[in-house]
């Protein structure tokens, strides 16, 4: 049973994890092209963008290679021939379940210590990555600006890629050049040039031919509106554009650190616990500063409408005015703290999500495990074809269920163990059904009992 299990679990969960991972590429397809990432850089993202999608691909896995699995003992009918050897449907899936229990507490170990990391990698490389600026391309007749300080164009290139005609530059990294008000104060034009990088990649180096540079002279303490320009013409001049801003770098990873995805079950206890203390004390502040902000200077303007009637008119304007300022600023001061507990309301509720999905997703292997393999049993069909398709549909149902789960839970509309439960509590019933149909060797999915059961309702002869 080992033997015929592992196999299909291996290649299972190897197309999961390739199209999760395809799935990423798609959506950050425009993040990776065209930036000149090294190759290290991108094996790196992959392999850590595959070992972030475990938890997720590893229940479809094992629901797809359970089916696979009682599958192909059914329809070859070994699994018949256990049965009359005396083996009940639960005695044959006893060493798989024993695996799936210790690969469920292999999934939590993950869940846990391992995948906190791999977040925290992943990210902080997905930053850096979606940060860096794309790879020197300057196209021709088009002012190319991702150079910082400069502006530039190009007439035409050659096919050579490096010959160029008609360039004009614009200088804005000298400072002494500032214009108070704005504006280009260096320019140099060339009939032509040589676009080549230097041997270390750190500058773009331009060798323009017969041209003409521009200088306008500002005297920033006394701006005028004419200024002296100087002008040198020049046969040959080369110029050095730095392209650090171009090197992929990477930033510190303590920035991270502190994020609910990079923190494993103790740390997440822990700071949702101090989270809740701070939250309750900013509450217990918030409705001292408004009891002393607010209602202390509403007893006070009744104590003046008192003399309302006698107060002069000018006297009844000012006191209106600081009504109505004083109802802005509280509720100004409202909006400011609400969103503030908010956000703090939803970091809680985010740790304690996460500490749920660690033991869910453990649980879900072990779930979709005894819906895979007797629904294999039941419909005899092993191979890629008939498994693949009810696998999707019920791994389609678990993700639905998780992401409606995660987002009442969220919006507060479930509690957090309800909205991250709710896939193992629906689903859990269906795995029970389907082992105890299997194990009562029921034609659950065979056409002719529900022909029979239509016909004796129609009054008809039921079918041999």
């Amino acid at each position: 049973m080992l033997k015929s299990f592992l196999g299909p679990l291996a290649l299972t969960l190897a197309i999961a994890l390739f199209v999760l991972l395809m799935q990423f590429v798609w959506t950050y397809i425009d993040d990776l092209v065209g930036k000149g990432l090294s190759t290290w850089v991108i094996i790196k993202l992959m392999l850590l963008v595959m070992f972030n999608v475990v938890p997720l691909a590893l229940p479809l896995a094992i629901l797809l290679a359970s089916i696979m699995t009682f599958g192909n003992l059914a329809e070859n009918q070994e699994l018949a021939c256990m049965k009359a050897a005396g083996l009940s449907l639960p005695r044959i899936m006893s060493p798989l379940i024993v695996l799936i229990f210790l690969i469920s507490l292999g999934a939590f170990f993950f869940s846990n210590n391992v995948l906190p990391w791999v977040n925290l990698k992943k990210d902080s490389l997905l930053f850096d990555v979606r940060k860096s600026k794309p790879a020197l391309n300057i196209h021709q007749e088009v002012f190319y600006n991702a150079i910082d300080g400069y502006s530039i164009r190009i007439g035409r290139k050659d096919q050579d890629q490096e010959t160029i005609h008609d360039v004009m530059i614009y200088d804005h990294t000298d400072p002494d050049n500032a214009h108070p008000e704005g504006g280009d104060f260096k320019l140099i034009l060339a009939n032509s040039g040589k676009m080549k990088m230097s041997e270390d990649q750190r500058y773009l180096v331009l060798d323009l031919f017969n041209g003409n540079s521009y200088q306008e002279m500002v005297d920033n303490a006394q701006y005028r509106m004419n200024h002296p320009i100087t002008m040198n013409n020049f046969k040959k001049q080369t110029v050095y554009l730095d392209l650090s801003n171009f090197r992929f770098s990477r930033t510190n990873q303590e920035l991270f650190k502190s994020n609910y995805e990079m923190l494993n079950l103790k740390q997440l206890r822990a700071t949702a616990d101090s989270m809740v203390v701070v939250f309750a004390n900013s509450k217990k502040l918030f409705y001292s500063d408004l009891n002393r902000s607010f209602f202390d200077r509403s007893r006070v303007a009744q104590h003046n409408l008192k003399d309302w009637n006698t107060m002069a008119p000018q006297g009844k304007i000012n006191v209106l005015e600081t009504a109505l300022n004083n109802v802005r600023n509280v509720r100004d001061f409202v909006k400011g703290n609400s969103e503030a507990q908010h956000s703090t309301n939803l970091d809680i509720l985010m740790r304690e999500i996460t500490i749920q999905k660690k033991f869910a997703f453990a649980v879900a292997c072990f779930i979709l495990f005894f819906i895979g393999a007797p629904f294999g049993a039941i419909i005899k069909k092993g191979g890629l074809g008939m498994p693949v398709v009810v696998s999707a549909l019920f791994f389609i149902l678990f993700y639905i269920l998780t992401i409606i789960g995660i987002k009442s839970a969220e919006e507060e509309v479930m509690t957090v163990i309800t909205g991250l439960w709710m896939p193992a509590i629906i689903l859990a019933p269906i795995g029970a059904f389907f082992t105890y149909k299997a194990a009562m060797d029921s034609s659950l999915f065979d056409r002719d009992p529900y022909i029979n059961f239509f016909n004796k309702i129609i009054g008809r002869r039921p079918t041999a």
